[in-house]
């Protein structure tokens, strides 16, 4: 997904968007997963030359990626979607300047309670045995870059290191989940819900867990038959509520915390016993799914004289 926080850093991409073309080239890659030059080239009865413009546009800003495929006449072409998902905010953010950004990674987690089926992976092999929950303490733990769990739930501290005298206003958090079947499932809804220093802030409800392609960066060694990649979520919570991808889930505000430069945050993702639909949860990082990021934490401040508490 990409969140595009200012119309002057969207400006290339609505540009590449402003083609009827160039929008039907995403909706066939959309409908077809993957197509060569020649394929769009004669579904939109256009020159291949004329295509190859419209993708140059699409491929600078991200939104497809190509490569070249071999084949019994030669190489061509391949062209498939990179991005799926575009944020916009409009209204900018009130503290732009005052921001304090940290990762985490997924195996940096603080404390857990989880239940089989599970496990945790590095980049490079599993971390111990798969459904044994006493790895979820190994001292290896801290390497992973994939965990998952039936339910129960991780918990991480959000590093606080805002300048002295300040309030928190907003907290983001993005992360790529997908729920946790046995073996893959695209339908198998999972509720998973999000808490910040232990209260219920939201839950969204992850739709399947994916497994029909391989990951763009999971690893050659993993298993075809697993978790491949989730779907890119991003958390907002600030004075106006609880935001899931811009739509609102809860009305729980970041001033019901009343945070500061001295507090502990404390952010935790579960798969609650009473769930609608108990489906688990898997948390990919930088070297798995389709983005290569871990728990990215964004904290926006203001000195305490300034801040207004809204309710």
């Amino acid at each position: 997904m990409l969140h595009i926080t200012s119309l002057d850093d969207g400006l290339e991409l609505f540009k590449a968007l402003g083609s009827d073309i160039r929008v039907e080239i995403i909706k066939l890659l959309l409908k077809n997963k993957e197509m060569s030059m020649n394929e769009l080239a004669t579904e939109l009865s256009i020159t291949n030359g004329a295509l190859t413009n419209h993708i140059k546009k699409l491929e600078n800003c991200n939104i497809i990626t190509t490569s070249s495929e071999s084949s019994g006449h030669g190489n061509q072409k391949m062209c498939s979607l990179h991005l799926k998902k575009i944020l916009i905010d409009f209204e900018p953010s009130e503290e732009t300047q005052n921001v304090y950004t940290a990762d985490l990674k997924i195996g940096h987690f603080s404390d857990y309670k989880i239940y089989p089926t599970c496990g945790l992976a590095s980049s490079t092999a599993l971390i111990g045995e798969v459904d044994d929950t006493r790895y979820f303490s190994h001292p290896d733990r801290y390497n992973a870059d994939i965990l998952w769990f039936t339910k129960g739930y991780v918990e991480y501290e959000v590093p606080n290191f805002i300048p002295y005298s300040q309030k928190i206003t907003q907290i983001m958090l993005s992360a790529e989940l997908s729920s946790e079947a046995p073996g893959i499932n695209e339908a198998w809804p999972s509720d998973i819900s999000f808490y910040l220093n232990n209260i219920c802030i939201g839950t969204w409800t992850s739709p399947g867990d994916f497994g029909d392609v391989r990951g763009i960066f999971t690893p050659d060694w993993w298993f075809p038959n697993w978790n491949q990649y989730g779907l890119l979520k991003l958390l907002v919570i600030n004075k106006d509520g609880t935001f899931i991808d811009g739509l609102k889930i809860s009305d729980v505000s970041i001033y019901d915390f009343n945070l500061d430069y001295r507090s502990k945050i404390k952010f935790r993702m579960a798969v609650d016993d009473n769930a609608e639909h108990v489906g688990g949860l898997t948390i990919f990082g930088k070297s798995f799914g389709n983005y290569s990021q871990d728990i990215k934490t964004s904290i926006s401040y203001a000195p305490i004289s300034e801040s207004v508490v809204e309710r």
